[in-house]
Protein backbone atom coordinates (compact mmCIF):
# COMPACT_ATOMS: atom_id res chain seq x y z
CA UNK A 1 0.00 0.00 0.00
CA UNK A 2 1.67 3.08 -0.99
CA UNK A 3 2.08 5.98 1.75
CA UNK A 4 -0.23 8.64 1.38
CA UNK A 5 0.91 11.79 2.92
CA UNK A 6 -1.41 14.52 5.21
CA UNK A 7 -2.03 17.65 4.30
CA UNK A 8 -0.32 18.67 7.58
CA UNK A 9 2.95 18.01 5.27
CA UNK A 10 4.36 21.31 4.73
CA UNK A 11 4.52 22.17 8.59
CA UNK A 12 5.50 18.56 9.63
CA UNK A 13 8.28 19.12 6.71
CA UNK A 14 9.54 22.52 8.40
CA UNK A 15 9.58 21.20 11.96
CA UNK A 16 11.79 18.22 10.75
CA UNK A 17 14.48 20.39 8.90
CA UNK A 18 14.04 17.30 6.07
CA UNK A 19 15.30 18.76 2.98
CA UNK A 20 12.79 17.98 -0.17
CA UNK A 21 14.05 16.82 -3.44
CA UNK A 22 11.33 19.86 -4.70
CA UNK A 23 8.91 22.94 -4.05
CA UNK A 24 5.86 23.26 -6.33
CA UNK A 25 3.46 26.10 -6.46
CA UNK A 26 0.06 25.83 -7.97
CA UNK A 27 -1.52 29.07 -8.57
CA UNK A 28 -5.41 28.98 -9.90
CA UNK A 29 -6.37 32.45 -11.41
CA UNK A 30 -10.00 33.07 -11.52
CA UNK A 31 -11.44 36.20 -13.86
CA UNK A 32 -8.26 36.91 -15.14
CA UNK A 33 -7.65 40.21 -17.62
CA UNK A 34 -10.20 39.71 -20.56
CA UNK A 35 -8.65 38.11 -23.76
CA UNK A 36 -5.27 37.11 -21.85
CA UNK A 37 -6.05 33.47 -22.00
CA UNK A 38 -6.04 33.49 -26.03
CA UNK A 39 -2.71 35.49 -25.79
CA UNK A 40 -0.31 34.09 -27.31
CA UNK A 41 2.60 36.48 -27.19
CA UNK A 42 1.55 37.37 -23.72
CA UNK A 43 1.60 33.72 -22.34
CA UNK A 44 4.63 33.21 -23.79
CA UNK A 45 6.66 36.21 -22.35
CA UNK A 46 5.05 35.56 -19.03
CA UNK A 47 6.49 31.72 -19.33
CA UNK A 48 9.83 33.59 -20.86
CA UNK A 49 10.33 36.14 -18.04
CA UNK A 50 9.09 34.41 -14.99
CA UNK A 51 11.99 31.82 -15.50
CA UNK A 52 14.66 34.81 -14.67
CA UNK A 53 12.84 36.99 -12.61
CA UNK A 54 12.54 33.88 -10.33
CA UNK A 55 16.02 33.31 -10.66
CA UNK A 56 16.02 29.80 -11.99
CA UNK A 57 17.53 28.82 -15.75
CA UNK A 58 15.93 27.74 -18.58
CA UNK A 59 16.84 24.94 -20.36
CA UNK A 60 15.26 25.60 -23.62
CA UNK A 61 13.13 28.28 -24.87
CA UNK A 62 9.47 28.05 -23.79
CA UNK A 63 6.76 26.20 -25.41
CA UNK A 64 3.39 27.05 -26.08
CA UNK A 65 0.17 26.35 -28.20
CA UNK A 66 -3.22 26.51 -28.96
CA UNK A 67 -5.81 23.63 -27.54
CA UNK A 68 -8.03 22.56 -30.13
CA UNK A 69 -11.11 24.48 -29.35
CA UNK A 70 -13.05 22.49 -32.45
CA UNK A 71 -12.43 18.67 -30.88
CA UNK A 72 -12.43 20.72 -27.27
CA UNK A 73 -14.65 23.48 -26.98
CA UNK A 74 -15.03 23.38 -23.08
CA UNK A 75 -11.42 23.36 -23.10
CA UNK A 76 -10.61 26.28 -25.68
CA UNK A 77 -7.23 28.29 -24.43
CA UNK A 78 -3.32 27.84 -24.01
CA UNK A 79 -1.07 25.34 -22.85
CA UNK A 80 2.82 25.73 -22.58
CA UNK A 81 5.33 24.99 -20.41
CA UNK A 82 9.45 26.15 -20.19
CA UNK A 83 11.95 23.49 -19.44
CA UNK A 84 14.29 24.46 -16.40
CA UNK A 85 17.34 23.19 -15.32
CA UNK A 86 15.72 22.74 -12.18
CA UNK A 87 12.22 21.22 -13.57
CA UNK A 88 9.38 23.46 -15.18
CA UNK A 89 6.92 26.16 -15.41
CA UNK A 90 3.52 25.61 -16.81
CA UNK A 91 0.83 27.37 -18.17
CA UNK A 92 -2.67 26.43 -19.08
CA UNK A 93 -5.69 28.58 -19.59
CA UNK A 94 -9.51 28.23 -20.47
CA UNK A 95 -10.57 30.70 -22.49
CA UNK A 96 -14.37 30.57 -21.19
CA UNK A 97 -13.89 31.08 -18.00
CA UNK A 98 -11.11 33.45 -17.83
CA UNK A 99 -9.21 31.07 -15.85
CA UNK A 100 -5.68 30.35 -15.81
CA UNK A 101 -3.82 27.29 -14.24
CA UNK A 102 0.25 28.00 -13.31
CA UNK A 103 2.44 25.23 -11.45
CA UNK A 104 5.69 26.26 -11.11
CA UNK A 105 8.13 23.13 -9.59
CA UNK A 106 11.78 23.72 -8.81
CA UNK A 107 14.38 21.52 -7.55
CA UNK A 108 15.66 24.21 -5.15
CA UNK A 109 14.03 26.77 -3.31
CA UNK A 110 12.14 30.34 -4.51
CA UNK A 111 10.82 32.77 -3.48
CA UNK A 112 6.95 32.04 -3.12
CA UNK A 113 5.35 35.80 -2.79
CA UNK A 114 7.67 37.21 -5.73
CA UNK A 115 6.43 34.22 -7.66
CA UNK A 116 2.62 34.92 -6.82
CA UNK A 117 3.33 38.91 -7.64
CA UNK A 118 4.72 38.19 -11.35
CA UNK A 119 1.50 36.35 -11.75
CA UNK A 120 -0.53 38.90 -10.62
CA UNK A 121 1.05 41.92 -12.99
CA UNK A 122 0.70 39.85 -15.83
CA UNK A 123 -2.66 38.14 -15.46
CA UNK A 124 -4.50 40.85 -13.46
CA UNK A 125 -6.74 37.99 -12.27
CA UNK A 126 -9.36 38.67 -9.70
CA UNK A 127 -9.04 35.89 -7.40
CA UNK A 128 -5.31 33.63 -7.19
CA UNK A 129 -6.02 30.31 -5.36
CA UNK A 130 -2.49 28.95 -4.26
CA UNK A 131 -1.33 25.75 -2.66
CA UNK A 132 2.73 24.65 -1.93
CA UNK A 133 3.64 21.66 -1.76
CA UNK A 134 7.31 19.76 -1.10
CA UNK A 135 7.80 17.05 -3.30
CA UNK A 136 10.26 13.95 -2.69
CA UNK A 137 10.64 14.51 0.88
CA UNK A 138 12.03 10.86 1.48
CA UNK A 139 14.32 11.30 -1.53
CA UNK A 140 17.37 12.26 -0.17
CA UNK A 141 16.73 9.66 3.31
Amino acid sequence: MPKIIEENQSIDVLKSKVVPFGYELLLDLYDCREGVCDDLATCYKFLDEIVGYLGMEKQAPPNIFFTDATRFPDKAGLSGWAPLVESSIVIHTLSIKNFISVDIYCCREFDVERAKEFVQKFFLPKRVDAQFIYRGIDYYK
